[in-house]
């Protein structure tokens, strides 16, 4: 069965002897050892300021809403996992759907402006499949307006943009760290932004309010990494370079294979960390067909995003045509560490045949 990810794992014996470190000390949550370590091993490897490990990728976002203190309407994207919207409402907030760019699959700035509003607090946009959105753009217009921005680059795990990591752009960043993402804690995630006081704030909130053990500085939840999911990072990080470049040569062999697909459109000064591989069909009817035939072979790709996230049954629906042309037509192909390259290419032998 080839399915469209695979988590790595790294040796066990090297999970096992970081993980002993926490048995010994019999401290396995509450911000222990190792998850102080992988904090600042991750801010080397990143090269940024200031990193807040969590225990998924969606509760960063909830906190970065409430952080900034947003309300009322919310600018996102219609392309993306449901968490991104979901979080939104959630929140209190009504999202405001602004349509997708074509090729790059993020949402188009040239559209944001005319959906603002006085109720517009944000831009909360994600870099989809780790391909940057217009952050430059997207800067300006939110400085011409006093929003706050927010990304969600649960995607986005070593991208790097104009020689910056991804995560440094925006008032706050998020990251998932999922089984199924390029680096991993099992589950987990990550905050980031560039400001100390935010950072502060962010850190009060992802642990019930302390400030000290019985003190609390403010409203708070529980987000925090345990010291079992941070030995998995601690673990898995040493690998990371091995893992982004065996995923680079599967991805030029899905390019050099595929007859009459576009890769998806990476953004000029990207240094991508090739996370997906979506393909475009012509349309639903023939997504559908290759689909039935790669499962016929047990090989399961993925409709990543499906459906549009303005169809959602609990948001005001707004027409997106591009992303939910999009949205219909993209399948996303088997993409990991240790695929082997006979399997991609008779991935691609039966798409070409099937087509």
């Amino acid at each position: 069965m080839i399915n469209v990810t695979k988590t790595f794992l790294p040796p066990q014996e090297a999970y096992n002897a970081i993980l002993k470190k926490a048995w010994d000390s019999g401290w396995i949550t509450n911000r222990g050892a190792l998850v102080l370590e992988l904090e600042e091993k991750l801010k080397q490897y990143l090269q940024i300021p200031h990193v807040l490990a969590m225990t998924n990728g969606t509760l960063p976002l909830q906190m970065a809403i409430k952080a900034l203190g947003l309300t009322g309407e919310i600018i996102t994207t219609p392309f993306s996992y449901v968490a991104t919207t979901s979080t939104i409402v959630w929140e209190g907030c009504t999202p405001v759907f602004v349509d997708i760019h074509p090729e790059y699959l993020t949402i188009d700035e040239t559209k944001i402006e005319a959906a603002i509003t006085p109720k517009t607090t944000a831009i909360l946009a994600t870099h989809v499949f780790g391909n940057p959105c217009a952050v430059e753009e997207i800067e300006a217009i939110a400085k011409k307006h006093n929003l706050k921005v927010v990304y969600d680059a649960a995607h986005g795990f070593g991208v790097t943009y104009k020689g910056k990591s991804i995560f440094e752009y925006g008032d706050i960043s998020t990251c998932s760290f999922h089984a199924t993402k390029v680096f991993h804690t099992g589950e987990g995630g990550a905050i980031f932004t560039n400001s100390e006081a935010l950072k502060d704030k962010l850190f009060y909130h992802h642990n019930f309010g302390h400030f000290g053990p019985e003190v609390f500085q403010g409203i708070g939840i529980n987000a925090k990494m345990s010291e079992l999911q941070a030995a998995m990072g601690l673990a898995v990080l040493p690998h990371i370079k091995t893992i982004m470049e065996a995923r680079k040569v599967l991805v030029a062999l899905y390019n050099n294979n595929l007859d009459n697909f576009g890769a998806l459109g990476i953004r000029e000064g990207t240094q991508w960390n090739h996370s997906y591989y979506p393909v475009l069909f012509k349309d639903e009817t023939q997504l559908l067909h290759i689909q039935k035939l790669l499962n016929q072979k047990k090989i399961y790709p993925r409709r990543y995003f499906y459906p549009s996230l303005n169809l959602l049954p609990y948001v005001d629906k707004k027409n997106c045509p591009i992303s939910e042309n999009i949205a219909s037509r993209v399948l996303c192909l088997p993409l990991y560490h240790d695929l082997s390259e006979d399997v991609v290419l008779n991935i691609c032998n039966i798409i070409n045949e099937g087509l």
